[in-house]
């Protein structure tokens, strides 16, 4: 969970106006996209922990 935290903050203290135009672009996606969304980052974790292990 710590390593989660220190990799979602390095696009804020990098590039804060990226990472503020993302959040806002976020924001105005609908329910169904975010899902999907949030569904494809699980499985790429999940892959990428299956290939490191």
């Amino acid at each position: 969970m710590c390593l989660v935290l220190v990799i979602e903050g390095v696009l804020p203290f990098v590039a804060p106006s990226a990472w503020r135009g993302m959040i806002a672009t976020a924001a105005r996606m609908d329910d169904r996209n975010l899902r999907m969304a949030g569904l494809c980052s699980m499985l790429a974790g999940t892959a990428l922990l299956y290939l490191v292990n």
